[in-house]
């Protein structure tokens, strides 16, 4: 399996995903700078890592979000194709209109960086059919912009047709019904906050339940 993962300039954890995805679940991985515009359709996977694209001196994300590569990703991710954003790619994931919602500044207005507990609200998504629904996960969250906020009636839609994946146990920033983490009607593309790739080979290593049933689902639609 293929997967691409993205650099933006302030991008930190792209190493980490690179990491996860290539010496622990052997994907083999390709580097792209955010300013190219290959073609996506030999890859399986494309992950917009976490960091501080641009600085985030505008609203998170945003800038990254019209980066030249993003026009590739969004007909990726529109085509079918997995798209997994974490943290600050989550932030572009919004920013570019593949997923409802914004994420704002902290309720509490300071950054923060700890180990979190989120529960699977559903398995019926690539990301987490190899687990049940209520398990729990320990996941590292590392944003001072990580609060998620909607609007009632496109939460509503969210609840109604799955699309919730992760919410936090104990809400550390204030996101609307505590979530932590959605995806798309299709749920090919997930948003999360907190950092699988980072709890892989230290600490709670929960990420690699995620990283697993993503490689599960991909394993099973290439038969």
């Amino acid at each position: 399996m293929k997967a691409a993962v993205v650099t933006f300039p302030g991008s930190n954890c792209d190493d980490d995903c690179v990491f996860a995805l290539e010496k622990l679940c052997q994907f083999e991985v390709d580097r792209l700078w955010h300013k190219e515009t290959p073609s996506l359709d030999s890859y399986d996977l494309i992950v917009l890592p976490g960091g501080f694209s641009y600085g985030d001196y505008l609203r998170c994300g945003a800038i990254a979000a019209l980066s030249p590569v993003i026009e590739k990703v969004k007909q990726f991710g529109g085509d079918g194709g997995i798209v997994l954003g974490i943290c600050n790619g989550f932030q572009m994931l919004c920013e570019m209109g593949l997923l409802p919602g914004a994420l704002a500044k902290n309720d509490h207005l300071n950054f923060v960086c700890k180990e979190v507990e989120v529960e699977v609200m559903t398995t019926d998504s690539p990301w987490t059919c190899k687990m049940g629904v209520g398990d729990k996960l320990a996941l590292p969250i590392a944003h001072g912009d990580g609060r998620f906020v909607i609007s009632e009636k496109d939460y509503e839609d969210l609840k109604r047709q799955g699309q919730i994946i992760f919410s936090y146990t104990v809400n550390p920033n204030g996101s609307a019904y505590g979530i932590a983490g959605i995806c798309n009607q299709k749920k090919n593309i997930l948003g999360l906050m907190p950092h699988p790739e980072r709890a892989t080979d230290l600490g709670s290593r929960d990420g690699m339940k995620i990283w697993k049933s993503l490689k599960h689902h991909l394993e099973e639609h290439r038969q």
